[in-house]
């Protein structure tokens, strides 16, 4: 097998007579940067990222992985690694393995949904979640707003272990328990990252738009980019390529294989703003790049010759969510429902290190990841089941930034 460089030299001096032959200088200068900008993608060596992802498995990090990279322009690598489980006898991952994305889903689907209503003018960003939700503007709420929620500085709390509680055994009682809860702390003075937020998001979509959160992210979002491997409530038909997630033997007392691994969105039998979305890398990788492109995108389905340029949102919608929100009085991190590079804890920014501050992504409870560098024009998406089999292991908190780190230097970043 020829050597990488081997075949660079070949695919340069294959093009040598036209660069010197009978041709403009105008085309002559066009083909050269053509040919130097495949070059320098095809010279790329990803197999550090390979090995990244390897040793993870191999330490027990998580049994599998999907990794995509790429641009506004195209995928530059993709690679599945290992089984859906530890198991020599499970199937190997694959490019259309489904994941459980977790939080993944707050800004793939709800943010995603408010974003669209928000293009049709159909939402007010400051106005108060109780014109959408009037049960909610109780116990002194009222002053919260859907930026507030969007932001994560309502004053809500960040999570409640409903499943704990066998009174809340329905999702009318889960969702009334939210709508009548009293607020943690003031409205707008800290952020405190939480699920209530976003199920209120995805409520706020179903109010405006009548149709149910899923059925609104397919018909506005999923199916416009051709996201044929995404949505809430995965067909049983389609379990054999669902990596597992954790084997719960604290509540369903059964391994969680296409059954939302998050309690909240359990309870609400699958579908809520916080979780509850599945999805494949190649899938995510169209979503981002379409954000990436300031919300345009390449319509698969339009019949003519090539492929058609359409806009699922505008330019401008796509800078406000994804630009950190500034001005709050206190140090914040986060965009409109999307995060951006965060400032290192105790462990490193899920991004990494190399990435810019112009950056937005998030981050999903099971092992998932998508992030998007605007300056750099990069997108790293990185799905695993790291909860399986169980939630103990937080390796990936340390690996995930690692790979980031590394996508950056492979592209000269």
């Amino acid at each position: 097998m020829l050597s990488q460089v081997s075949l660079h030299i070949a695919f340069i001096r294959s093009f040598s007579g036209f660069l010197t032959g009978n041709l403009s200088p105008l085309f002559r200068v066009v083909l050269a940067v053509v040919i130097l900008t495949c070059t320098l993608y095809c010279s790329q060596d990803f197999s550090t990222i390979d090995k990244i992802v390897e040793e993870g498995i191999k330490e027990h990090a998580f049994p599998s992985a999907v990794v995509v990279i790429g641009n506004s322009k195209q995928i530059l690598y993709q690679n599945a690694y290992g089984r859906l489980t530890y198991d020599e006898s499970s199937k190997l991952t694959t490019l259309r393995t489904i994941y459980d994305l977790a939080s993944v889903t707050k800004v793939i689907a709800t943010t995603s949904a408010i974003m669209k209503l928000y293009d049709l003018g159909k939402i007010d960003l400051n106005s108060a979640v109780a014109a959408y939700i009037p049960e909610f503007g109780n116990n002194g709420k009222s002053d919260i707003t859907v930026m507030n929620l969007l932001v994560h500085n309502s004053g809500l709390t960040a999570w409640t272990p409903f499943y704990q509680d066998p009174e809340m055994d329905s999702p009318e009682k889960v969702k009334n328990a939210v709508y009548n809860c009293v607020k943690e702390y003031e409205t707008g003075s800290r952020t405190l990252y939480s699920d209530y937020n976003a199920f209120l998001l995805g409520e706020i979509v179903s109010r405006i738009s009548g149709q149910s959160l899923d059925k609104f992210c397919e018909d506005n979002i999923f199916t416009p980019l051709s996201m044929t491997d995404t949505d809430f409530l995965v067909p049983i038909s389609e379990d054999y390529r669902i990596a597992p997630t954790e084997n719960d033997t604290y509540w369903r007392n059964q391994l969680l294989v296409g059954y939302v691994h998050d309690e909240f969105a359990a309870i609400l039998e699958g579908i809520s703003g916080n979780a509850g979305l599945f999805s494949t890398g190649p899938d995510l990788f169209k979503f981002m790049q379409m954000m990436l492109n300031k919300g345009l995108y390449i319509d698969e389905r339009k019949m003519s010759k090539g492929n058609a340029n359409d806009t699922l949102f505008s330019p401008l919608t796509v800078e406000l969510f994804t630009n950190k929100v500034t001005g709050l009085g206190y140090l914040n991190t986060r965009a409109l429902g999307w995060e951006t590079k965060p400032e290192p804890t105790k462990y490193p920014p899920g991004c990494g290190y190399r990435f810019s501050s112009n950056c937005f992504g998030h981050t999903g409870y099971t092992g998932t990841s998508v992030w998007c560098d605007k300056e750099k024009d990069l997108i790293v998406i990185f799905l695993t089941n790291r909860v399986y089999p169980t939630r103990g292991n937080e390796e990936i908190r340390n690996i995930r930034p690692k790979l980031h780190d590394e996508a950056c230097r492979i592209l000269g970043y």
